[in-house]
């Protein structure tokens, strides 16, 4: 069964105001996500992607507080040519996984009452951006192997 196919039927289980809680699943989530940009991207729009994406550990919650723990970003620096053309990297920090589903928001829980508008909105920006295949997210709990 596909990991999304794992937290559709979470959602569906426990519902939208559980599923994005501050309180679902408690534990450090490292959303690690890479861009390749379209060739025709100027270096300034590329600057402007990352900073909007900085801007998102501001983001709030209903109650008005921030819900992600850090962003940290980067360029690609490995000599190891296994890069496949991605070029930037952010890696977003979250102290449950039910902050995780708040901020990913669409395709996996599309109620906006139930997801961050700021980060909806910065998906719109980047997408047009990025070349065919030009993203790439991972979500990883460290020791849950």
């Amino acid at each position: 069964m596909s990991q999304r196919a794992v937290l559709l039927e979470e959602l569906a289980a426990v519902g939208p105001e559980a599923f994005t809680s501050r309180q679902y699943r408690p534990h450090r989530v490292l959303h690690l996500v890479l861009f390749r940009f379209r060739s025709d991207v100027s270096a300034d729009l590329v600057a402007e992607t990352a900073s909007r994406f900085l801007a998102l550990t501001d983001s709030p919650r209903e109650d008005g507080q921030p819900y992600i723990q850090s962003i940290d970003a980067g360029t690609q620096r490995s000599g190891e040519e296994a890069g496949h053309g991605f070029e930037h990297a952010f890696v977003v920090t979250f102290a449950s996984e039910g902050d995780r589903n708040y901020y990913v928001g669409e395709p996996i829980q599309p109620d906006p009452r139930w997801f961050d508008g700021g980060h909806a909105a910065f998906k719109e920006f980047v997408g047009p951006l990025l070349a065919d295949e030009g993203a790439l997210v991972f979500d990883l709990v460290p020791g849950a192997l």
